[in-house]
């Protein structure tokens, strides 16, 4: 929902239930996009001064607002990284699994749980408001709007077709185990929970595209830790990434290493590859 229509329609809708579900959805969705307008407003007088060489002054001149005014956005308004994810609100999912103790139930690995909230963690970094939800295991389709999807291709079919999209990355298992590969090459990266003996680290896919008007980001582990080792990785170098791949679609692998499950370090294994 956006817009004026929507807005009147709202307004005009009957059941005052429906009604309130649908200004809540609305207000969300208008409080992002006035984020990403204040973002927007500081990027342009970057621009300004720095490409088209015009003073701060200038600036404020042609704006029509205070060199003071100036300042305050420039230090108020959301980084220019915030668009990796999108303009918002960003929906973060995490597969619902299934196992058996005394009878059949359906629950969240605490490792996704984690990482789930990571994702959230920093999208309000950069101003962004998070809506979580599960993924179903028989999950084939992407929710509306921006997402991050965090499921690999054992976990629901959406964590496959996404990796089957990508044309350079992608998940095989083959010898027993997963594995991250490389489809130009044929290379292929294992996990170090795979080996024999075990090794503290494990390893994760990222892949940022575009899908018209909307961002799809997919993270996906070899093993749960793996995903949390991509988080990490955004959560130290998400300025850099999007500054060197802006807009663009583009896929990756992270390598991280543990401490128990938890992650203490990630580097890039592979990757960027732009599409």
């Amino acid at each position: 929902m956006s817009g004026l229509d929507d807005f009147d329609d709202v307004r005009r809708d009957p059941d005052p239930i429906r009604r309130g579900k649908r200004a809540t959805a609305l207000m969300s969705i208008y409080q992002q996009r006035a984020t990403e307008l204040a973002r927007l407003r500081r990027e342009a007088i970057e621009e300004a001064h720095q490409a088209a060489g015009l003073t701060y002054t200038e600036i404020a001149t042609a704006l029509g607002i205070t060199k003071g005014r100036i300042t305050q956005i420039r230090s108020g308004a959301p980084s220019r990284e915030r668009a990796f994810f999108g303009v918002g609100p960003v929906s973060v999912g995490v597969p619902l699994r299934v196992g058996t103790d005394d009878r059949m139930r359906t629950y969240v690995d605490a490792a996704d749980l984690a990482t789930q909230q990571d994702t959230e963690a920093l999208l309000a970094t950069v101003a962004l408001a998070a809506e979580p939800f599960t993924i179903a295991p028989d999950a084939t389709t992407v929710p509306d709007g921006d997402v991050v999807i965090i499921c690999g291709p054992k976990s629901a079919p959406i964590g496959a077709e996404l990796l089957d999209s990508d044309p350079r990355l992608g998940m095989v298992r083959e010898d027993g185990r997963w594995w991250i590969i490389d489809k130009a090459t044929g290379e292929r990266y294992g996990s170090p929970m795979g080996d024999q003996p075990a090794g503290p680290g494990d390893i994760g896919y990222l892949s940022r595209r575009r899908d018209g008007d909307r961002v799809i980001v997919h993270i996906a582990g070899i093993h749960s830790p793996g995903s949390g080792g991509v988080l990490h990785y955004l959560a130290h170098h998400l300025p850099e990434l999007y500054r060197a791949r802006g807009d663009g679609s583009f896929s990756l692998a992270v390598r991280c290493q543990l401490d128990d499950l938890t992650v203490t370090g990630s580097e890039v294994l592979a990757g960027p590859y732009k599409w």
